[in-house]
C-alpha cells in the first residue's frame, strides 16, 4: 500500500492568483504528488504524496518556476513580526513621486525634464525593481502574473516620457508621474494588504503563544525548570497560580480554577481537582497543582488544535478552483486586450502617446490580486475565529459545505444527553438483586460504555472479578464468562439474536438485560437506566429550527426512551434501536433525497455515520476516533455549538462570495473603463491596489463574530 504523506512548503515571491496557479501546476507535475493546494494568503503549499516525498525535487520545481520554497517544520515557532522595510519603501516612493504629482496639478511648479527623469527613474528602477525580477521569472517560465503587468505598464509610461523628453526637450506632456505614482500606489496597496493578511493569521499565532517554553518538573522532591522538549510522559509537573499549564495531564494534587477559554471557548473557569484532565495552554487561576504528564509537544490537545486550524487554513475551498482557472488565463488575455486597446485608439486617430496611456491603464487595473485573496483570507479569518470559540474546522471543504446544511442528525447518548446514565431500577427474574449486580459489574468490568460505568457504580459494595473471554458487540451489548458462567448483557436486539424472548416495556428508560447463555438459556433480569438531556440541548434544537433546519435523532436505545428524549427536546423525528451501520445507511438515504446532511456524535459507534455525512461534527468530549473522522470538532460538549458552526460557515461563505464578486467586478468594470479612456494609469493603479485591500478588509470583519 502506498505511503501517503503531507508536507508544507513556505512559498516566496507570489503576488497574485496567477502565481498560485503556476506553483500548483509545477508541483503537481513532480512524480508521486497526488494533490497540491497553494494558499496566497498564508504563502504556503500543502503537498500530498502517494510515496515518500522527494523534497529537493519539489523545491527545484518551485524555484524553476520563478519562486522560492522552504520546508515548514512541524511545530515551528511563529514567524517573527515583519520589519518596517515595506513601509520605508512606500514612504520613499511617495516622497519621490510627490514633486511629480505637484507639477501635474500646478503647471507653474512643473519640474524641468531632467529632474522629472531622475525622480521617476529612481522609483522605476530602484523601488520598482522587484516587479522586473518577478515579472521576468514569470515570463521565462512562459507564465504571467501581477508583476509582469505592472512592469510592462510602468515601463511603457516611463519609456514614452523619456523618448518624448529626449526628442523634444520639453518638460510638459510627459507621463513620469504616471509611472512613479503607479509604483507608489501599488507598493502602498501591497503594504496594506500584507498588514491585513497578517491579521488573518492572528488566531494561529495566539494559539502558538499558549505553549510555555519550560515546565517545572518535580524530580527527587525538588522542582527543576526543564525545557518543554525534555519533559516525558509520567513526569510530575508543578504549576503555580497564574501560570500556564505546559503539558496535557491528570491532576494528582491540588485544587484550582482552570481557564481553558483559548482551547475550548468556554467562558467560565472549570474547577479542577485530583483526577481532572487538563490541557497544555490552559491557565491555573488560583491553586497550586501537581500534574502527571500524559502528553507533551505534538501530542497535546493544543498542538492538535494548531494542526487542525493550520490544515484548514492551508486547504483550498472548492469555490476557489473557479477563481484559479480564471486567473490562469487572465494575464495573457489582459495583455491581448491592452494591445487591442492601443491599436483601436490609433485607428480612431489618437496620438501614440494617448493610445499607449490607455493601454497602460488596462494593464494595471487588471492585476488578479484580489481573485487570489478573496477565498483564503475569508477562510483564515473564519476558521481562526471559530477556533477561538471552540469550533475546530478540519478543512475548507467542510467549512464551505456546512453553509448548505439542511438536515442535522444527532446521536443521543453523550451528544444530546449528559452521557452519564444512572441505574434507576433492577427487575429480578432469577437469582437475587445483589447477585445480579455483581455478575453484571464483573461482566462489564472491561467496558468503557457509559451504561457499564453506571452498573459498576451501583455495584461498588460488591466484590467484582473481571470477566474472561470478554467481547463487545457494537450496538447490542457484551458477552463473557463470570465464575464459569457464560453471560450476555445488552439490549432487546441482542436478546433476540440469542433466542431469548423479552418484553421491551413502556417506560421511558434505557433497558439492558442480563442473560445466562449456558445450558440454562434465559434472562436473569433487566436493568433500567436514566440519562438526562444536556442543559442547552433544547435551546440548541430550537435555534436550529429558527435557522430553517430539520433535526433528527438516531440511537441504538429503545423506542420509549428515544421518544421521551425527542419529545422533551422538540426534535422533528427519531429512529431507535438501530446499529452503527444502520446509522450510516440512514445518513446515505437522507443524502440521496438531495439534502446536505450533518451528523453530530461523540462515540466510536458514531464514526461510520460521521464519515457518511456531508459534514461530520464530533464532540471533543467523546472519542478520538470520532474526532479523526469528523470535518468539524466541537471542543465543548455543547449542542449549541452545532448552530454556531453552521452560522460561521454561512458567514464565511458569504464573505468568500462577496470577495470574489468584487474581485471580478473590479475587472469587469475597470477594464472597459480603462480601455475607453475614462481611467488614467494613476487611478487604475490606485483602484487595483485598493481592490486587494478591500477584499482582505472585508474578510477581516469576520473577526467580530460571536456564537
Amino acid at each position: 500500500m502506498d505511503h501517503v504523506e503531507e508536507i508544507d512548503l513556505a512559498i516566496t515571491g507570489m503576488t497574485c492568483a496567477a502565481c498560485v496557479s503556476r506553483v500548483e501546476r509545477v508541483l503537481s507535475r513532480v512524480p508521486g504528488v497526488t494533490d497540491v493546494a497553494v494558499n496566497l494568503a498564508t504563502e504556503r503549499a500543502r503537498i500530498t504524496t502517494a510515496d515518500h516525498p522527494d523534497l529537493p525535487a519539489l523545491i527545484r520545481a518551485v524555484e524553476k518556476s520563478g519562486y522560492g520554497a522552504t520546508l515548514i517544520e512541524a511545530d515551528a515557532p511563529p514567524a517573527p513580526p515583519p520589519d518596517n522595510t515595506e513601509l520605508v519603501h512606500v514612504l520613499i516612493a511617495a516622497g519621490l513621486s510627490a514633486p511629480l504629482l505637484l507639477g501635474m496639478a500646478v503647471p507653474a511648479l512643473m519640474l524641468p525634464g531632467w529632474a522629472q527623469f531622475v525622480l521617476a527613474t529612481a522609483v522605476q528602477f530602484g523601488l520598482g525593481w522587484r516587479f522586473y525580477v518577478a515579472g521576468w521569472r514569470a515570463a521565462r517560465a512562459l507564465s504571467g502574473n501581477m508583476d509582469l503587468l505592472v512592469a510592462l505598464g510602468t515601463s511603457a509610461a516611463w519609456g514614452l516620457s523619456t523618448w518624448t523628453w529626449m526628442t523634444t526637450g520639453h518638460a510638459h506632456g510627459l507621463y513620469y508621474e504616471s509611472s512613479a505614482l503607479l509604483i507608489a500606489f501599488i507598493l502602498f496597496g501591497k503594504f496594506l494588504e500584507g498588514r491585513a493578511r497578517r491579521q488573518t493569521g492572528a488566531a494561529i499565532r495566539a494559539l502558538m503563544k499558549l505553549r510555555p517554553d519550560t515546565a517545572r518538573v518535580l524530580r527527587n522532591g525538588a522542582e527543576t525548570d526543564t525545557p518543554i522538549g525534555d519533559v516525558r510522559r509520567g513526569d510530575r509537573v508543578v504549576v503555580r497560580p497564574g501560570e500556564r499549564i505546559p503539558v496535557d495531564g491528570v491532576i494528582v494534587d491540588g485544587l484550582a480554577g482552570v481557564d481553558a477559554s483559548m482551547l475550548t471557548g468556554e467562558s467560565r473557569p472549570v474547577e479542577a481537582a485530583p483526577g481532572t484532565h487538563v490541557s497544555a495552554g490552559a491557565i491555573d487561576l488560583d491553586g497550586h497543582l501537581v500534574i502527571e504528564t500524559t502528553a507533551v509537544g505534538a501530542e497535546t490537545t493544543l498542538a492538535r488544535i494548531v494542526r487542525l486550524v493550520e490544515g484548514a487554513q492551508a486547504s483550498k475551498a472548492p469555490i476557489q478552483r473557479l477563481a484559479d482557472r480564471v486567473s490562469a488565463v487572465f494575464v495573457p488575455v489582459v495583455m491581448v486586450v491592452a494591445l487591442v486597446t492601443f491599436g483601436l485608439w490609433l485607428f480612431a486617430g489618437a496620438i501614440p502617446g494617448t493610445a499607449l496611456i490607455h493601454a497602460i491603464s488596462v494593464l494595471v487595473i487588471a492585476c488578479p490580486c484580489a481573485l487570489g485573496l478573496a477565498t483564503p483570507t475569508a477562510i483564515m479569518v473564519g476558521t481562526g475565529v471559530a477556533a477561538k470559540h471552540g469550533i475546530l474546522i478540519r478543512d475548507a471543504a467542510a467549512l464551505e459545505l456546512a453553509h448548505g446544511i439542511k438536515v442535522v442528525v444527532f446521536d443521543k447518548t453523550g451528544t444530546l444527553t449528559e452521557g452519564k446514565p444512572r441505574l434507576t431500577g433492577v427487575t429480578v427474574f432469577h437469582e437475587d438483586r445483589d447477585t445480579l449486580l455483581r455478575l453484571a459489574a464483573s461482566l462489564q468490568a472491561g467496558s468503557e460504555h457509559s451504561l457499564a460505568q453506571a452498573v459498576r457504580e451501583a455495584a461498588s459494595g460488591n466484590t467484582v472479578a473481571p470477566a474472561t473471554g470478554f467481547r463487545t458487540l457494537p450496538g447490542r451489548g457484551v458477552t463473557g464468562s463470570v465464575d464459569g458462567r457464560s453471560l450476555a448483557m445488552g439490549n432487546q436486539r441482542l436478546m433476540k439474536d440469542l433466542g431469548i424472548a423479552v418484553e421491551g416495556g413502556d417506560e421511558a428508560s434505557t433497558l439492558a438485560w442480563l442473560a445466562d447463555t449456558g445450558d440454562a438459556l434465559r434472562a436473569l433480569g433487566v436493568f433500567a437506566f436514566a440519562d438526562t438531556p444536556k442543559p442547552g440541548a433544547k435551546a440548541a434544537i430550537a435555534r436550529l429550527h429558527e435557522m430553517g433546519l430539520r433535526t433528527i435523532m438516531l440511537t441504538g436505545d429503545n423506542k420509549a426512551a428515544a421518544a421521551a428524549v425527542a419529545g422533551a427536546l422538540g426534535l422533528d423525528s427519531f429512529a431507535a434501536e438501530i446499529l452503527p451501520a444502520d446509522k450510516a445507511a440512514e445518513i446515505v438515504r437522507l443524502r440521496a433525497d438531495g439534502a446536505v446532511v450533518a451528523m453530530v456524535g461523540d462515540g466510536i459507534n458514531d464514526a461510520p455515520a460521521l464519515a457518511a455525512a456531508d459534514v461530520g461534527m464530533a464532540m471533543a468530549t467523546g472519542t478520538d476516533v470520532a474526532m479523526e473522522t469528523a470535518g468539524i470538532t466541537l471542543m465543548r460538549g455543547d449542542p449549541g455549538l452545532v448552530a454556531a458552526a453552521i452560522d460561521i460557515s454561512r458567514r464565511t461563505t458569504s464573505k468568500i462570495r462577496q470577495g470574489l464578486f468584487w474581485a471580478f467586478a473590479y475587472n469587469v468594470l475597470g477594464i472597459p473603463l480603462a480601455a475607453l479612456g475614462y481611467l488614467s494609469p494613476v487611478l487604475a493603479g490606485a483602484a487595483m491596489a485598493m481592490s486587494s485591500v478591500s477584499v482582505v478588509t472585508n474578510a477581516l470583519l469576520l473577526k467580530s463574530w460571536r456564537p
